[in-house]
């Protein structure tokens, strides 16, 4: 890939303890010039990757001069879906491997997407910064402190061009609550909250679908060793494979999985930093099965924030009633209910003065889809709409509530140190 002729500061955070660092020279010759053809590898070919990344990807993919050259999942039927769409497109074969490892010792695949479980983000993240490859890769980065600040180190030191798959920041009407909230209107936030709500947890409807045309999940179609990773040893499960989302050896459940879209949010449209500290409780309430999921179909995070707020996130899966998402603030309310079409009003504002009247709707303004950006930034150089830096932001607040979860006490976390203790 040919080398960009603007030059852009790739600034990190204080909180991610580091000093500002530059693109150097071997990093800008990774950057894609204007006519160089970008060309991606899918790691992960399940319904993410292939309806969300792929598919999100290839609406911009002509217009961009991109291309997927190569697939990787452990089971081959996924693989081979995915390589059939690749076909359809570009009239191409693709290569195809299980292994994620493969796919980053292809030296012509300039970006991977990762869309795997859970489990692997932050392993095949920090792999893919060491391989110095530029990267889309899916919420949440990480499942503890220590794979994280690896990760995160790797991609300071490689300076690759990295989006987290926050995508819901960039849509128009955030941008425009962003800049709503900038402009002071709704005043001082007291608490923010969420409640995501369902009559069924979200991993029953993985379980054997989300599956390619006329699947049928064996044994010998699966490089099982490959998908279990880091996790604990156990035989070979269909149920397994497709329902990862239930189960804690592969995930940790609803506040990380859904709820660090809450977070990624809340924090983009305020600029909050790091909570002072956390707590979470929550179980197995409602659903206990044949399938003997153990994520929690119940769970309540709490966080306080040192600019004087309240934020929390609640998953009631075996309810629907209840679902809202509110910013409540002195002189009024930020209404994101529905996320397409998020509202204000003055109401419950304690110092509400009149300036806000009747119900406003947030002004949207436009902004480039989640893929447009990560694509437009492989060429710029630019940082993108959900940065290393906010990945790591959310993934913090969220492995607060984890440990809070896990542990049975008020969790917090120290910046200098990079850790999450015990309050």
């Amino acid at each position: 890939m040919k080398t960009s002729l603007t030059r852009r500061d790739f600034v990190t955070t204080a909180a991610l303890g580091a000093t500002a660092l530059t693109f150097t020279a071997r990093s800008y010759a990774r950057i894609a010039g204007a006519n160089d053809r970008i060309r991606i590898a899918q790691i992960g070919c399940g319904g993410r990757g292939r309806l969300a990344h792929m598919a999100g990807v290839h609406k911009h993919d002509a217009e961009q001069n991109a291309e997927f050259v190569a697939v990787s999942d452990p089971w081959r039927l996924a693989r081979e879906e995915a390589a059939a769409m690749c076909k359809e497109w570009y009239g191409t074969q693709v290569r195809q491997f299980s292994s994620y490892r493969d796919v980053l010792a292809c030296k012509d695949v300039d970006a991977v997407m990762i869309a795997s479980p859970d489990h692997h983000h932050a392993i095949q993240l920090e792999a893919t910064a060491k391989a110095g490859k530029h990267v889309y890769v899916e919420k949440p980065m990480a499942r503890n402190m220590q794979e994280l600040t690896a990760a995160v180190d790797a991609v300071k030191a490689a300076q690759i061009v990295v989006q987290v798959g926050t995508q819901t920041r960039s849509l128009p009407v955030m941008t425009g609550c962003h800049e709503l909230w900038k402009s002071g209107q709704l005043g001082k936030a007291s608490r923010i909250e969420q409640c995501r709500n369902s009559t069924k947890p979200y991993w029953y409807g993985y379980v054997k679908a989300h599956l390619p045309k006329s699947a049928d999940v064996r044994k010998e179609d699966v490089d099982w060793k490959e998908f279990l990773g880091n996790a604990p040893e156990r035989p070979f499960s269909a149920d397994v494979l497709t329902g990862w989302y239930g189960y804690l050896d592969y995930t940790d459940g609803p506040v990380t999985n859904l709820g660090c879209h809450f977070i990624d949010l809340y924090s983009y449209i305020t600029g909050a930093q790091f909570p002072a500290s956390c707590v979470c409780n929550g179980g197995i309430f409602t659903w206990k099965d044949e399938y003997h999921f153990t994520c929690p179909d119940h769970v309540e995070a709490l966080w306080v924030y040192p600019e004087g707020f309240m934020a929390a996130y609640s998953s009631n899966l075996g309810n629907s009633g209840g679902s809202r998402t509110r910013f409540f603030c002195e002189k009024g309310q930020l209404v994101l209910d529905n996320l397409s079409a998020p509202n204000y009003t003055a109401e419950g504002g304690p110092k509400r003065d009149g300036a806000i009247r009747g119900v406003n709707d947030v002004k949207p303004i436009d902004t480039p889809d989640h893929f447009l950006d990560w694509l437009q930034c492989l060429r710029s150089g630019k940082p993108t709409r959900a940065s290393i830096e906010a990945g790591y932001l959310h993934s913090v607040v969220g492995l607060m509530a984890v440990e809070s979860y896990r542990n049975g006490h008020r969790t917090t976390y120290d910046p200098q140190t990079r850790t999450i203790g015990k309050a």
